[in-house]
């Protein structure tokens, strides 16, 4: 066993690595319903480049995504491909939930076709909410959880709590 697979290393190549990947983030997008317009306004418009900030939004499948923003009303129906795709995606891998629907149900919570939040599937790293949010609250949402990365110790990688936008 190395010394990646043991969860021992150096804090020199723990920083390295952190910060390689902290900027080299390829996002998987997800995106459902009405938040998904905002998505891509914040991921397609040279208004807001979310390359300056390191990250590549369009990977060509989920196994080569670090990331994924889910955005919009998460229906059951949806849920068997959303874990698919969680599953296929290599570790480490980030969930960002983008709009109140994604993150709670949203207006559509008392429905028994809608998922109330996609933590019930998959663990989530960031909560972007609003309904819809704005672009600039999902870049938010990036920053922080880049900061993150760039603190994470591999062995304990799971043990933080999410991160809400405010």
């Amino acid at each position: 066993m190395g010394l990646v697979e043991s969860g021992k290393l150096p804090k020199p190549l723990t920083s390295l690595l952190n910060t390689s990947r902290k900027y080299s983030l390829w996002i998987f997008q997800w995106g459902l319903a009405c938040c998904a317009i905002e998505m891509g306004a914040a991921l397609g418009s040279p208004r807001y480049d979310v390359m300056r900030l390191g990250v590549i939004p369009l990977p060509a499948s989920p196994r080569q995504a670090d990331l994924v923003c889910i955005s919009g009303t998460v229906t059951d129906k949806m849920v068997p491909a959303i874990r698919r795709l969680y599953d296929q995606m290599p570790d480490p891998k980030y969930v960002i939930s983008m709009g109140s629907c994604a993150n709670c149900g949203g207006p559509y919570w008392d429905s028994y076709s809608v998922t109330k939040g996609i933590d019930q599937i998959i663990p989530v790293d960031v909560y972007v909410p609003g309904c819809p949010p704005r672009p600039e609250a999902l870049l938010e949402g990036i920053v922080l959880l880049q900061e993150r990365i760039g603190k994470e110790d591999m062995a304990t990688r799971w043990k933080g709590d999410p991160i809400v936008v405010s």
